[in-house]
C-alpha cells in the first residue's frame, strides 16, 4: 500500500483528497495529513512516505521556499503541488525545480487523481531502480582491469570507463562526442601505419570482430602499447545498429612474461646461452642458410677435460662459476652470426654459420682453445680448465641438425681418446669407434659385480744393486667372451662415465689386501704404488676412504704409495698440499707419475710432500734414437730430483742403451720391460722371493 503525506493547512482539501485516495479502485492509499512545513518535516525524517501533496501556501513557510526545503529533505520522494485555480505560474516553476506535477483546486475531486499519483509513484521507483542499475553497472564497469569504450551509431564516443581514461589518456569529458578514431589510434606492430578502425567496421558490419595479433593502441602522449580487444555492435529492441562498444587490454605484461617464459624454455639457466631446444633450431637455420648460398655449416661439440675433478673437489659453486666463465670466453670467440649453446653439463655446442672452408672451423677451434688454455681466477683458486672438441661439417658430415651435432659429439670423443685438449673433424670411421665405446661402458658397468679385473704388478728396481725396491699395481681387464682388455681401451671411457672412482676403490683395496697376503707368506714388505685417477683425488671422502681401507685390510700405510700426476696436483695447489699433508700424515707415500708431461713449476713441486719423481716413458724412450736432445729432459729430471731429494724412477726402460744411460746420470731406479713384464700376484711373489731381477 502506497502511504501519501498531505501537507495544507486547507482541512476542507485535506477531506476530499482523502476521500478520493481511499476511495481509489485499484486499492486504496494510505493517507497522513499536516498541516505546517515544520510538521511535515519531521513526519518525512520518520521515512516510509511515497509520494507528496502539497499546498504551497503554508502558515510557516509560503512558496517556492517551502518546496525547496521538502524537496531538500526527501529528494527521492515524488512532490504534487496544490494551487489555487489561476495561480498556476508557482507550481509550475516548482516543477521545473524537481516537482513531478501540480493538481489544481478544481479536480481535487477527479477520479483520476489516484491513478496519476499512483503511475508518478511507479515511475519514480522506475527511475531509481534505474539509476541504482547505471550506478553498478558504472561501478563496475569502472572496478574492472578491462578498458570500456562505447560510441553512438555515428562512431562519437559517449562513454569511457577509467581503465579506458588511463590507457587512452584522454577523460571521458575531453572524449566525449570525439569520433572513435581521435580517442583510439590504432597502429600496425610491425610497420607502425595506422591499423584499422574496429568500431567502424562493427557499425558498418553489424558483426563483432577483433583486432589483429600486434595491434598498438598510441597513447595521447604519443606512447604505443601492446593491446588485444573485441568490439560488438549495441541495437535497440528492433534489432537497429544505435552504437558500439570496444573492450579492450593492456597487454605488455602477458608478452613480456610471455617472452620471458619462451627465453627461459629455451635458455640455459646458468649461462643464459641457448639450450637443446634452441640449438637444433639454430642449426637448421645455419644448414638452410648455407644451403642457399652455396656455403658450409660447422658444428663443434665441446666438452670440458675433467671438469667433474673440480666440480667434486670445490664444490658445484665453484662449478658453476666456471661453467659461466667458460660460456663467457666461448662466446667471445665467435661472430655475432653464431650460436654459443650449452647441452647440460659441461658439454658446449658452437654452430659456425656461412663458413666457405673446413679451415673456417679449425681456426674456430684452435682460438677456442687457446682462449680455454688462460686459467681461470675463480673464489681465489686458479682453475685450468681444457676441451676435447669435435667437429661435423655441413653438407658433408650431415644433411639434419640431428645428424650434425651426434657426428661432432662422436669426435669429440675420439679427441679425448687422442690425449685431450685438441680438436678432432669427424670420419665415418669414428662411428664404428663410437658403437664399441658404448659397449665398452655397457659391460664396463657390470665388470666389478662379475670380478672380471685383475691387478698385475711390475717391479720397480734399485740400478746398482737390481734389488726390487717395490711394485705398481696395473689394473687389468679379463672379459669372459674378449678375452683381455688393454687399459688404453677402457680407462678414458671409466673416466668420462665416472667409473673410474668405484674401480680405483676395488684396486687399492686389492692392492692392499695382497700386501698382506704377500706378508704372511713370508715375504719381506713391499711398497706398493696405486695410480690415483683426478675423480678420486678429487672426491670428498678420498682421505677417509683410504683410511678405511688400510683399517680394513691391515696394511701398513708406510708401504702404500699413491702416484699421482702433476696434472691433478696443479688443478689446485693449495687444496692438493693439504690433502697431500694429510696422507703423509698417515704414513702413506707419494709419487708424482709421469713427470715432465704437465705444467709445473719448481715453487710448487717444493710446497708438496713428495716421495717419489717418476720421470716419463715418453722421455726414457727418446734416448739413443739420434735427437740432438737425447736424454736432457732426463737428466733435468734426474738433476732435479736429486736435488730435491725426491727418489726418481725411470718408467719404460727396454733397452740396454737406456739402462746405460740412467745409471750414468745417477738414476736412483727403473721399471720397464728390460727387467719384467706385468706380472700375476702369484708370479710377483715368486720374483719377491728372489728379490732381484735379473
Amino acid at each position: 500500500m502506497n502511504r501519501v503525506l498531505i501537507i495544507s493547512s486547507h482541512s476542507d482539501d485535506v477531506r476530499i483528497l482523502k476521500r478520493v485516495l481511499g476511495r481509489a479502485r485499484d486499492g486504496p492509499f494510505a493517507v497522513e495529513s499536516v498541516a505546517t512545513l515544520a510538521a511535515g518535516l519531521e513526519r518525512i525524517a520518520l521515512g516510509g512516505i511515497d509520494a507528496m501533496l502539497v499546498n504551497l501556501a503554508l502558515p510557516d513557510r509560503q512558496g517556492l521556499s517551502a518546496f525547496e526545503c521538502l524537496h531538500a529533505a526527501a529528494p527521492q520522494t515524488p512532490i504534487v503541488t496544490l494551487c489555487a485555480t489561476g495561480n498556476e505560474a508557482e507550481a509550475i516553476e516548482a516543477v521545473q525545480r524537481g516537482a513531478q506535477g501540480y493538481l489544481s483546486k478544481g479536480f481535487f475531486s477527479n477520479a483520476l487523481l489516484p491513478q496519476s499519483l499512483r503511475n508518478i509513484i511507479q515511475r519514480k521507483a522506475v527511475e531509481e531502480k534505474l539509476y541504482i542499475a547505471q550506478t553498478r553497472a558504472e561501478i563496475t564497469l569502472n572496478s574492472i582491469g578491462d578498458a570500456v569504450l562505447s560510441t553512438d551509431v555515428r562512431g562519437s564516443i559517449d562513454y569511457l570507463n577509467a581503465a579506458a581514461e588511463h590507457l587512452t589518456g584522454w577523460t571521458l569529458e575531453e572524449a566525449r562526442d570525439q569520433p572513435s578514431t581521435a580517442v583510439l589510434h590504432l597502429l600496425d606492430g610491425v610497420t607502425r601505419q595506422p591499423a584499422p578502425d574496429p568500431i567502424n567496421a562493427v557499425l558498418d558490419g553489424g558483426v563483432a570482430v577483433a583486432l589483429h595479433a600486434g595491434t598498438l593502441l598510441q597513447r595521447r602522449d604519443g606512447t604505443a602499447i601492446p593491446i588485444e580487444d573485441s568490439a560488438a555492435s549495441i541495437r535497440d529492441r528492433d534489432g537497429r545498429i544505435v552504437g558500439a562498444v570496444l573492450v579492450f587490454r593492456d597487454i605488455s605484461q602477458v608478452m613480456a612474461l610471455s617472452m620471458k617464459m619462451r627465453h627461459q624454455a629455451e635458455h640455459d639457466a646458468l649461462t643464459n646461452l641457448p639450450n637443446r631446444m634452441l640449438l637444433h633450431d639454430r642449426v637448421e637455420q645455419a644448414i638452410a642458410l648455407a644451403r642457399r648460398r652455396g656455403t658450409q655449416a660447422a658444428v663443434l661439440f665441446l666438452d670440458l677435460d675433467r671438469f667433474k675433478y673440480i666440480n667434486d673437489s670445490m664444490g658445484h659453486a665453484v662449478g658453476d662459476k666456471l661453467l659461466q666463465a667458460v660460456a663467457s670466453r666461448l662466446s667471445a670467440c665467435v661472430r655475432n652470426s653464431d650460436t654459443v649453446s650449452r647441452q647440460g653439463g659441461d658439454e658446449f655446442v658452437i654452430v659456425l654459420a656461412e663458413d666457405r672452408h673446413a679451415e673456417d672451423a679449425s681456426l674456430a677451434a684452435e682460438k677456442i682453445l687457446a682462449a680455454l688454455a688462460v686459467p681461470h681466477l675463480i673464489d681465489g683458486h686458479q682453475l685450468h680448465a681444457s676441451a676435447s672438441i669435435g667437429i661435423s661439417v655441413y653438407p658433408g658430415d650431415g644433411a639434419d641438425a640431428q645428424s650434425l651435432i651426434k657426428n661432432a659429439d662422436t669426435a669429440m670423443y675420439h679427441a679425448k681418446e687422442r690425449g685431450r685438449d685438441n680438436y678432432q673433424f669427424f670420419r665415418e670411421d669414428m662411428n664404428a669407434r663410437a658403437v664399441e665405446r658404448q659397449r665398452i661402458e655397457s659391460h664396463l658397468r657390470r665388470a666389478l659385480e662379475r670380478r672380471e679385473f685383475a691387478l698385475y704388478y711390475q717391479p720397480k728396481v734399485d740400478l746398482r744393486t737390481r734389488q726390487i725396491t717395490g711394485v705398481e699395481a696395473l689394473l687389468r681387464w679379463w672379459h669372459p667372451e674378449w678375452g683381455l682388455i688393454s687399459p688404453v681401451r677402457f680407462i678414458t671411457i671409466a673416466e668420462d662415465c665416472g667409473l673410474i672412482v668405484p674401480i680405483g676403490r676395488w684396486v687399492m683395496e686389492e692392492a692392499c689386501a695382497q700386501a698382506v697376503r704377500w706378508l704372511k707368506a713370508g715375504l719381506a714388505p713391499v711398497s706398493i704404488a696405486v695410480n690415483v685417477s683426478a675423480l678420486e683425488f678429487s672426491s670428498r671422502n678420498f682421505l677417509d676412504q683410504t683410511r678405511a681401507i688400510l683399517t680394513a685390510s691391515g696394511a701398513d700405510p708406510r708401504y702404500l704409495q699413491l702416484e699421482l700426476t702433476e696434472s691433478v696436483l696443479m688443478r689446485d695447489v693449495i687444496s692438493s698440499a693439504a690433502l697431500l699433508e694429510e696422507l703423509k700424515t698417515m704414513g702413506v707415500q707419494i709419487a708424482v707419475d709421469d713427470f715432465g708431461t704437465g705444467y709445473s713449476s719448481l715453487s710448487y713441486l717444493s710446497r708438496f710432500p713428495i716421495d717419489v719423481l717418476k720421470i716419463d716413458q715418453s722421455f726414457v724412450q727418446a734416448i739413443g734414437l739420434g735427437s740432438g736432445h737425447d736424454g736432457i729432459i732426463v737428466s733435468a729430471v734426474i738433476g732435479m730430483g736429486n736435488n730435491l731429494h725426491h727418489r726418481v724412477v725411470a718408467e719404460g726402460v727396454e733397452q740396454t742403451a737406456q739402462l746405460n744411460f740412467l745409471q750414468a746420470q745417477q738414476c736412483g731406479e727403473a721399471q720397464g720391460f728390460l727387467f719384467s713384464k706385468p706380472l700375476s700376484a702369484d708370479e710377483m711373489g715368486s720374483l719377491l722371493a728372489a728379490g732381484v731381477c735379473a
